[in-house]
């Protein structure tokens, strides 16, 4: 064991530039390491021009400098390019890199290059601002180098453990998925009535092909009525009645503590007059951000509407059963106005002309409460899978952490009892 080590002796900060060299294009995943971009978002590069992207060989360990405090370390198994502010690091002789690269990852190694950043702010409370860890304080961390036996067998015990918790993973994220959409195909089947009436007569429209008999399909204009916020923007606050954005709303009940906006009383009376002010059983709907996006209100709270944020409001029908539909059933119809174009939001005409199931509103509302009783059971089982995600992933970091700390002997280890 070599003690005390900086690491810059440990690898070379390379920077070689693309030029005319146009390798496939890669990124930095927090949970999947470096992968070919593609994977992992379908946005194109904010730069056209990818000639000052940073070439990087199989083998090199690639640094996100934003986001390397959060896991975005990864060892590159391809030549490829990179963002020219990631940090590409080249093991040297002696130095075995996938060892590197799980030291990299292990809660030892991120506390000391989190108390690095340079930026504005903090990360404890989530506010510092365009954080980055620099080559040079990078390469000024001590830690103690095993001799590089001792170095690959740690880096072959931890590769198969880890590539088991992340098979285990990728299964609950799988289950995950499909719960999701078997929620909301149950949702589906209760907003159309395919779930409790075996009599069903065509409808004529592609999107809701059949509906029960004495039910009725309708524009959501026929039966509700849309308030839209007013178009001024005022002066926000730190604090004071919040304002929804189209980014604050979530399918299923409004939680005013997404809000992080909030205006005067005196801007609050001009923005929520009596026709605009939403009220418990209403929906606010986002016509932008999360386009097409319903939430039911079940607050007395005062709050108001900001940009592209509409209210709907009626008499005589169940608006919970209308925000079901308007999360499940339309997004077909919505989708399909997007094809082939630059939409970005819905027009008020647009979501009044939406195709609305319409049975008899004391029906609506019972349905209303099986579909309520499906998204909370769909919810709870989502929780539980969530909670089976973070014990792999915390797993799979204490024992990143414990090996490359020496906590264990990886020759007898199996990995299996290390955080228990």
């Amino acid at each position: 064991m070599r003690s005390g080590q900086r690491l810059k002796y440990l690898y070379r900060v390379v920077d070689r530039r693309a030029g005319q060299d146009q390798p496939p294009l890669l990124a930095v995943s927090i949970h999947h390491g470096v992968v070919p971009r593609h994977q992992i978002t379908d946005d194109l590069p904010r730069a056209e021009d990818l000639s000052n992207y940073k070439i990087c060989e199989p083998g090199d360990i690639i640094l996100n400098r934003m986001r390397a405090f959060q896991g975005a370390i990864g060892l590159s198994h391809s030549r490829g390019l990179v963002s020219p502010d990631y940090l590409v690091l080249r093991p040297e002789e002696g130095v075995e890199g996938r060892y590197i690269h799980h030291l990299f990852r292990s809660a030892w190694f991120i506390g000391e290059m989190t108390s690095r950043l340079r930026g504005i702010g903090g990360t404890e409370s989530g506010s510092v601002r365009t954080p980055r860890i620099n080559a040079e304080d990078l390469g000024e961390i001590k830690t103690s180098l095993p001799l590089l036996t001792q170095q690959r067998r740690i880096a072959d015990f931890l590769d198969g453990e880890t590539a088991r918790i992340g098979e285990l993973r990728k299964a609950r994220w799988r289950q995950k998925s499909l719960l999701v959409e078997r929620t909301k195909q149950r949702i589906i089947e209760l907003a159309t009535g395919v779930a409790s009436h075996r009599t069903l007569a065509n409808t004529g429209s592609p999107w809701i092909p059949k509906l029960p008999e004495g039910w009725q399909l309708l524009p959501l204009k026929r039966r509700w009525t849309v308030i839209d916020c007013k178009h001024r923007t005022p002066s926000y606050l730190d604090n004071g009645i919040p304002v929804i954005s189209p980014g604050d709303i979530r399918p299923g009940r409004l939680d005013l503590s997404r809000a992080h906006r909030f205006v005067s009383e005196a801007d609050y009376l001009d923005l929520a007059d009596d026709l605009r002010r939403p009220r418990r059983g209403d929906i606010v709907y986002s016509r932008n951000a999360s386009v097409g996006t319903a939430a039911y209100i079940d607050t007395d709270e005062r709050f108001t509407m900001g940009q592209d944020v509409c209210r709907i409001t009626s008499a005589d029908q169940d608006q919970l059963f209308l925000s079901y539909v308007l999360n499940a059933v339309t997004q077909g119809e919505i989708e399909s106005l997007q094809i082939g174009s630059t939409f970005t939001r819905i027009n008020i005409a647009t979501l009044l002309g939406l195709g609305i199931p319409c049975p008899p509103p004391e029906e609506q509302r019972n349905i209303s409460l099986q579909m309520d009783e499906v998204s909370r059971r769909g919810n709870d089982l989502q929780r539980k899978l969530d909670r089976q995600l973070q014990v792999l992933e915390e797993r799979r970091g204490a024992l990143i952490t414990a090996a490359v700390t020496g906590q264990f002997d990886v020759s007898t280890a199996s990995g299996r009892g290390v955080t228990e």
